[in-house]
């Protein structure tokens, strides 16, 4: 088969599509034919040379893609060959092949299409185990986003205004606002113009926001704080703002707040498919009834994964971008 592989570390160009070995599913795994796989900046990262993959994942970047079941492991259960699926993976997603642990597999949503449905296990895994598992967002109460335009974003949007949350968000200029907007969040901030923490105080009279949900790491940290109502949950998931910074325990004190960080890629296979099956109890019927949809910005052919690294970086897209095989 061909895969991406990254024989040095770099830039963009060191994306390079080979012939690699077949990989060949194990206990418990199923071989899935790709047909298209998501962009994350975590696959940036790896390209990088600054987070590789864990022990065991199969070594090309990718951490989801949607394709047909082609074999079958020993033990599996609940699949067959010929099977249309989405899945999230520990790497290996940017190739014609790759191995998958059972319980990492979705079905396709009711009304989405083979190669859409990779844009959505890792932004749903993401946000419900963020937002609803750890933080658990209730009805009635406001979700700040950050990067509200990304795929993690309109994802965030669309799943908290569907249990009945407010959402905030923060994005770049009033074409990715707007976009937020017409998936249903309440409270725009151009973050280039204004200041989140008085914004999201000015749209709660003074409340805060009950959960927020960070991209940006280090350089929010403070202001994130500032920001949280009283019993305020923070679920940092990136660090695109640096990793280092000083927390006030007081102020998180004062609040009775809480501070959680989480990544899907090194959890254990069962947390991972615990997420997974809540994804699939919970927001599978929400897709499926036309309330939740995945939003595509571009396909690009896998072969040309350098482009899609570029645009992602040019942070010009709204949405998920998507290499097809």
């Amino acid at each position: 088969m061909h895969a991406i592989t990254i024989p040095e570390p770099g830039g963009p160009e060191a994306l390079v599509w080979a012939e690699v070995p077949d990989p060949e599913p194990g206990e418990g795994e199923v071989l899935v034919d790709v047909a298209a796989a998501g962009v994350n900046r975590a696959d940036v990262l790896q390209r990088q040379g600054v987070y590789p993959p864990p022990p065991g994942a199969a070594p090309y970047p990718g951490l989801e893609c949607s394709g047909r079941i082609s074999a079958l492991g020993p033990g599996v259960t609940g699949w067959a060959v010929g099977d249309e699926v989405c899945a999230l993976l520990a790497g290996g997603g940017y190739a014609e092949k790759v191995v998958v642990p059972s319980g990492q597999l979705l079905p396709l949503p009711e009304g989405v299409d083979l190669v859409t449905a990779a844009a959505l296990p890792e932004v749903t895994a993401t946000v419900w185990s963020n937002v609803f598992m750890i933080s658990h967002l209730r009805p009635g109460e406001t979700l700040l986003t950050h990067g509200g335009s990304s795929g993690i974003g309109t994802m965030a949007i669309q799943l908290a205004k569907a249990v009945g949350a407010r959402v905030a968000v923060t994005a770049g200029g009033p074409e990715k606002l707007a976009a937020c907007r017409e998936l249903g969040a309440d409270i725009l901030i151009d973050y280039r113009e204004q200041d989140f923490v008085e914004e999201v105080r000015r749209a709660t009279d003074g409340v805060g926001a009950d959960v927020i949900l960070d991209i940006v790491g280090a350089k929010y940290l403070a202001r994130n704080v500032e920001t949280l109502a009283t019993n305020g949950r923070l679920a940092i998931i990136g660090l695109q703002g640096g990793a280092k910074a000083e927390l006030n325990l007081a102020a998180l004190l004062s609040k009775s707040a809480a501070v959680t960080a989480t990544g899907l890629r090194s959890r254990s296979l069962a947390q991972k498919a615990a997420i997974i099956a809540a994804v699939r109890e919970h927001v599978w019927p929400l897709i499926a009834g036309g309330r939740v949809r995945p939003i595509v910005y571009r396909t690009v052919p896998m072969r040309d994964a350098p482009e899609a690294h570029r645009l992602l970086e040019s942070s010009e897209h709204v949405g998920k971008i998507l290499l097809t095989t």
